[in-house]
């Protein structure tokens, strides 16, 4: 497993997941100001620089046009799969002003998925990845800790859920009604199961001291 650490421009909670020596970090675009806070110094520097002025990044920065297809964490997710890894932990990939780069952020969890990779993607005391095919199994970290489940196709089928408030034998969830949203672990350890379709699953972490 090699992981990767994608550090991005919205809003940032905690460091849930440390980087350790030998995980390649990446800053996209702003996400540079974040690795500055933290004391991080970034393996690669990329982006448009269109939310920060490029002369605060480094000489050897990859720079792209602001007119693409990729956003620039999408960018950060393709340089990370290029150099070999298959784990990935982004920060700052949520809040800010723009609710369409957290769509976006969402989205590209489904986008590593497809390549054989898994994505963790944090938030205010949450964290989401997208899986199928497969069991997830959650610990009860958080006390009625919240389990939310989404499609992220058309639909996602052969769901079964144990070890929740409400759990479910076989079922389907489709993009067109919130049915997983706000379940709760009951159970030490709570398994989701999903056969065809990507599913979007996001739980409930423990505060970080210090942080509501």
């Amino acid at each position: 497993m090699k992981r990767c650490f994608i550090y991005a421009a919205g809003t940032f909670y905690g460091l849930r997941e440390p980087p350790r020596g030998g995980d390649l970090q990446i800053a996209a675009d702003a996400g540079l100001l974040l690795c500055e806070r933290l004391g991080v110094r970034p393996d690669v520097v990329l982006g448009d620089f269109d939310s920060m002025d490029v002369r605060q990044a480094p000489a050897d920065c990859i720079r792209v046009p602001v007119e693409k297809d990729d956003t620039d964490t999408m960018l950060a997710l393709r340089e990370g799969l290029k150099r070999g890894c298959d784990t990935f932990y982004l920060y700052g990939a949520t809040g800010g002003a723009r609710l369409d780069h957290t769509l976006a952020n969402l989205q590209s969890l489904a986008f590593l998925l497809r390549h054989r990779a898994r994505g963790y993607l944090y938030d205010q005391n949450f964290v989401y990845t997208v899986i199928e095919n497969e069991t997830l199994a959650l610990e009860r970290e958080v006390d009625w800790g919240i389990v939310s489940l989404f499609s992220m196709g058309d639909r996602a089928e052969h769901i079964t859920l144990e070890g929740l408030q409400y759990p479910l034998t076989d079922g389907t969830i489709d993009c067109g009604f919130p049915l997983g949203v706000s379940n709760h672990i009951v159970a030490p350890t709570a398994r989701i199961t999903v056969g065809r379709g990507p599913l979007l699953v996001g739980w409930e972490l423990p505060k970080l001291a210090g942080k509501e």
